[in-house]
């Protein structure tokens, strides 16, 4: 699908949708406990289902009705697919999967669209590997294969993703042996941090460093069921939030837990130190400018998915911002810096690319014909440019919204977005 995107300004009130990262973890969990699980609200997306035909794949037994998903876990004894499973697009699946399915005493064979094939999963199948389990892949990524089980022991593992160490954090209570990993290089700590909070919630026993270079569990434990509504997600909300500065809107976003442990709430400060205005009542959060978006500079390690939106903001921003410490934004869906550099150099922005980030200086900004590739969270990011920029713009493959935002242009489209779907 292209997305023809006409300038106008956004204002009213938005909800967004659950987190895909909670709602990633509340499905593995519960298809590692024993009896039934309840998750409320929670994000139903091409990722999410996924990871959802992966449970069930592993003998998890799932039903999906009125937005709560209904989930009869396996006890921790998972069972054999059989088949390769299909990831789709969900890296965070791919590897929270792999590392639950290195406890298991059979062959998983793992493998995804062509995106996800070049996602990075060296770093974890080396960690598996040390613990035990054998793995065969193509040069660290999918097609890939996992023969545990894993026996517990000591691994040490490479941060560079979070991903890689919530997998082992998932895995590592339900092996026979008490389990040590080291981890270097850590970024993306608040996703580590969510994991950690799963694993406090399930009663789940070990220690770790406060820096998160080091934890130790104990062997033979189990997860038990749950019930929970999953937060709304904070990446997603980065969107609205752009746009109304951006387009000198107002937008309130509404379901937003400040309290829960997602990173990308940092990114409300990050429009607030840009010269947004942020105000919060107790169920809805507005956003609006009182004057222009001014440069600054900003530290994403901990949000390394808010790059694309920030990066828009910054183009629209008097004076210069630099986006910097993001060095694992080039091993997301894509490589967001240089992607992001290349589709809004089209739109006439100033920016200079460095290894862990970018330099952007504010510049007038006009409609282009833009490449998705195949990224929502660039798809969304170009789709909020357009809305600013002078002239039309057209974004094509922009479906792929949907892997997280399902309801991107409509929901958009209902504060005043000029969102067009067009044929491909």
């Amino acid at each position: 699908m292209k997305l023809k995107v006409t300038p106008s300004r956004v204002n009213g009130t938005i909800s967004v949708p659950g987190s895909k990262s909670h709602s990633i973890r509340a499905v593995a969990i519960a298809c590692m406990a024993s009896g039934e699980s309840v998750i409320r609200a929670p994000l139903i997306s091409e990722d999410t289902i996924s990871c959802v035909k992966a449970a069930r794949a592993f003998g998890a037994e799932i039903s999906m009705e009125d937005g709560v998903w209904r989930v009869k876990g396996t006890g921790g004894k998972l069972h054999d697919p059989k088949q390769i499973l299909d990831m789709g697009n969900s890296g965070t699946s791919l590897r929270i999967f792999s590392g639950l399915a290195a406890t298991a005493p059979f062959p998983v064979r793992f493998d995804g669209d062509s995106s996800l094939r070049t996602r990075l999963m060296a770093p974890l199948l080396s960690g598996i590997e040390q613990l035990g389990a054998k793995t065969s892949s193509t040069n660290g990524k999918c097609p890939l294969s996992i023969h545990g089980p894993m026996h517990g022991g000591s691994a040490e593992i490479e941060g560079n993703s979070s991903q890689f160490v919530s997998a082992m954090l998932f895995a590592a209570p339900l092996l026979a042996g008490n389990t040590k990993i080291h981890v270097s290089n850590l970024n993306e700590k608040p996703y580590v941090e969510i994991t950690i909070d799963w694993l406090r919630k399930q009663e789940i026993q070990f220690a770790n460093s406060p820096d998160f270079s080091f934890f130790e569990f104990k062997g033979g434990q189990q997860y038990k069921p749950f019930s929970m509504s999953i937060p709304a997600d904070f990446s997603t909300a980065t969107f609205p939030l752009v746009a109304a500065a951006v387009t000198r809107g107002k937008v309130r976003i509404m379901n937003l837990d400040f309290s829960d442990r997602q990173g990308d709430k940092a990114v409300f400060e990050h429009l607030a130190h840009m010269g947004a205005v942020v105000e919060r009542g107790p169920e809805w959060t507005e956003v609006f400018l009182d004057h222009g978006l001014h440069g600054v500079q900003l530290d994403l390690n901990a949000t390394p998915d808010a790059l694309p939106a920030l990066a828009v903001a910054a183009c629209f921003a008097e004076g210069r911002t630099i986006l910097g410490n993001v060095p694992q934004a080039r091993i997301k869906e894509t490589d967001r810096i240089a992607c992001m550099t290349r589709e809004l150099r089209k739109m006439g922005a100033q920016i200079t690319e460095l290894q862990d980030g970018m330099i952007i200086d504010g510049s007038p900004m006009r409609g282009a014909d833009l490449e998705s590739h195949g990224d929502h969270r660039i798809a969304m990011a170009l789709a909020i440019a357009g809305l600013a920029a002078e002239g039309e713009s057209r974004i094509n493959a922009a479906e792929c919204a949907a892997v997280t935002y399902p309801d991107f242009v409509a929901d958009f489209q209902k504060i005043g977005a000029k969102f067009t779907p067009l044929g491909d």
